[in-house]
């Protein structure tokens, strides 16, 4: 992981002094250390180009045979429109007209906006200088005044058109020698301007650093950086890069470690995490290939965004700030670049609250947007004084950003398929009762597919009220028992008219039934292909308590009955989810044996049933405390007491 970063990193050294325009320099008195130019900004650059480029000339070549052709055509066109005692006359008249037009050439008439452009006109390899204002076009056709006839047939408008169509311009562009002539005056244009001399004085302690003086720190920046990245000197600042960036790696492997070790633990997990950091490098590396101004463009907020959907916030947040720093090293004015995509990075993580909500995803993309305008101007009048020469292009890339960051959805999607993971996205897919998989349920066992339903709804009010992932505690509950579809009939909800199957089974029969329900919903889930964060929930929601009733029924005959062969193998639940969903499934399927049931009455079971779980140690592996345990149990009771509330009866 360090060495694809390190292979990242722009290949030059660091320059050890931090500088802004308009602000103070805070270091000794800046000597040159050598002799080194002083570069051309690249706009400066681009202004001597444009300014090339117009006075670049045009090349053209002579068409010796277009004169010959055009003075056969015309003559011949005009003698028919002429009686034969005129026609002599007026064609040699008509001669020494073309003669002039094609004096000193003839240019097509496309060409003639370009008045003031030079021209090269080419000639038995010799080139003469032209502006277009001197050449004719094909259309220059003037009236004498010393022959009515020819000037009778010139003035109309259609002969005009036939002979302008006629006449052939004796010159030719040349594209391809323009072109040449075109790049040899850009190689001319030089890089730099002047040279700073070996200790001449760049800049005084607490001087201003102006537009001068920006240019020459600049200047030695760069020239520095070159220089430092030589032979001798590149494995000591690669093993600089090594050692830097393994300190921000390590925060990050620690962060995992100590804050969230189950996720630490998990080898794909730790492994998405470090390929957001690789993805915010690359994206960075990519767009300074081609233009420095590029890196505004990219959609870093995508990663908060990614991290937060399959993980939380705060891993979010941290692991984009320990990418951020590394991408400190790569880009020009890092504190400005780092410092807006912090704070929009942190606006992102707190204002998008469900990403499968498309409005709160084009909202959030809209803030972000603002946030990194504002920043960008901001530091603009910082740096500049006034709103002159602000960049337009910046402003253009950062809105390209804001929509780079609307693709976040097509990410999740390719990130759950690759690495295995599930997203919200997924799990309101999953939610939907219409799915193939709740549908069987729903045909093959109905009640348990009504507890279930039940169940969700619970689970899901009280996830809500301790902050927990609502969606997902509601997926896991709606499918936490499909594996009752293989025996429904051996569970009570499913059994109608008072017949019971294991009034004809032994106790040890009737509780590995029970307890394999387990087993057959894990099998169920992995051939449907649910993900492991929703088949958590099958594993955990009986955690390793007993099968009570078979377990004191065959104890009444065998007092030393083992205990292991009425219990659940587990595991314990592990998160808060899935702890509200043991608590919400074991007192909705009590609550069915409630005889007329009171508000006092449901209370005084919801904290037995609970007690008993905390008692029996369910809890000791889950990030649940008992002050949360405690809201759970408030809102089971509310909720039960609205389901079994006391209605009036009504006459029929």
């Amino acid at each position: 992981m360090i060495l694809c970063v390190v292979y990242f990193f722009p290949r030059g050294g660091g320059f050890k002094y931090a500088f802004q325009k308009g602000k103070p320099w805070q270091y000794e008195t800046l000597l040159a250390p050598f002799d080194f130019p002083v570069a051309k900004s690249q706009q400066e650059i681009e202004v001597e180009k444009k300014t090339v480029q117009e006075e670049s000339p045009l090349i053209f070549r002579f068409d010796s045979s277009a004169q010959s052709l055009s003075q056969q055509s015309t003559s011949s066109w005009i003698g028919q429109q002429l009686s034969s005692k005129d026609s002599i006359s007026t064609l040699q008249l008509w001669d020494s007209y073309l003669k002039n037009l094609y004096l000193p050439a003839m240019v097509d008439i496309d060409f003639a906006a370009r008045k003031s452009k030079p021209v090269l006109l080419i000639q038995n390899n010799q080139a003469e200088s032209f502006l277009f204002a001197d050449l004719n076009t094909n259309d220059s056709l003037p009236l004498s005044g010393s022959s009515m006839i020819l000037d009778s047939l010139l003035s109309r408008s259609a002969n005009q058109l036939v002979l302008t169509d006629m006449l052939k311009p004796n010159v030719v562009y040349d594209s391809v020698l323009t072109r040449q002539k075109l790049e040899e005056s850009f190689s001319m244009i030089l890089p730099t301007r002047g040279m700073v001399a070996s200790g001449e004085r760049i800049i005084a302690q607490g001087e201003v650093v102006n537009d001068r003086s920006f240019r020459v720190l600049t200047s030695l920046q760069q020239e520095y950086q070159t220089e430092l990245w030589s032979d001798s000197n590149v494995n000591w600042i690669i093993t600089g890069y090594v050692f830097l960036s393994a300190i921000v790696l390590l925060l990050l492997y620690l962060f995992l470690w100590r804050f969230r070790p189950m996720l630490y633990e998990n080898n794909t997990k730790v492994t998405f995490v470090f390929v957001n950091i690789l993805l915010i490098i690359f994206m960075i590396k990519l767009a300074l290939s081609f233009d420095l101004e590029y890196i505004y463009a990219v959609p870093l907020c995508i990663i908060p965004l990614l991290l937060k959907t399959f993980f939380d916030a705060r891993l979010a947040l941290f692991a984009y700030v320990m990418g951020l720093l590394l991408v400190g090293f790569m880009v020009p004015n890092s504190f400005s670049f780092v410092f807006m995509q912090l704070v929009a990075g942190v606006l992102a993580t707190l204002t998008v609250s469900n990403i499968y909500k498309r409005a709160n995803l084009f909202i959030s993309a809209g803030f972000i947007v603002l946030i990194y305008q504002v920043s960008n101007l901001s530091f603009h009048l910082v740096t500049e004084g006034s709103f002159s020469s602000l960049n337009s292009t910046r402003i253009g890339l950062i809105f390209i950003n804001g929509l780079g960051i609307l693709f976040v959805h097509p990410l999740v999607y390719i990130f759950e398929k690759v690495f295995g993971l599930v997203s919200d996205l997924s799990l309101l897919e999953l939610s939907d009762t219409n799915t193939k998989l709740l549908r069987d349920l729903s045909d093959h066992a109905p009640g348990t597919f009504h507890h279930s339903l039940q169940v969700a709804n619970l689970a899901e009010a009280a996830a809500n009220e301790i902050g927990a992932n609502a969606l997902l505690v509601r997926v896991g509950a709606l499918y936490h028992d499909i594996g009752k579809m293989k025996n429904p009939i051996y569970f009570s909800e499913n059994q109608a008219a008072n017949y019971n199957p294991h009034h004809e089974l032994a106790s040890e029969e009737s509780a590995s039934i029970i307890l394999n329900h387990i087993i057959d919903g894990i099998e169920i889930a992995k051939k449907n292909k649910l993900p492991d964060r929703v088949i958590d929930f099958i594993r955990t929601h009986h955690g390793t308590s007993l099968v009570r009733y078979f377990y004191h029924q065959a104890k009444q005959i065998d007092d030393e009955v083992d205990e292991q062969m009425f219990s659940y193998k587990g595991p314990k639940p592990f998160s808060k989810e899935t702890a509200i969903l043991m608590m919400s499934d074991s007192v909705e399927a009590a609550s069915k044996s409630l005889q007329e049931p009171t508000s006092i009455l449901i209370n005084e079971f919801v904290e037995k049933i609970i007690q008993g779980q905390i008692d029996d140690r369910q809890f000791v592996e889950a990030n649940i405390n008992l002050r949360e345990i405690e809201q759970v149990k408030k809102v089971l009771v509310e909720k039960l007491i609205n389901v079994y509330h006391v209605r009036e009866v009504y006459p029929t």
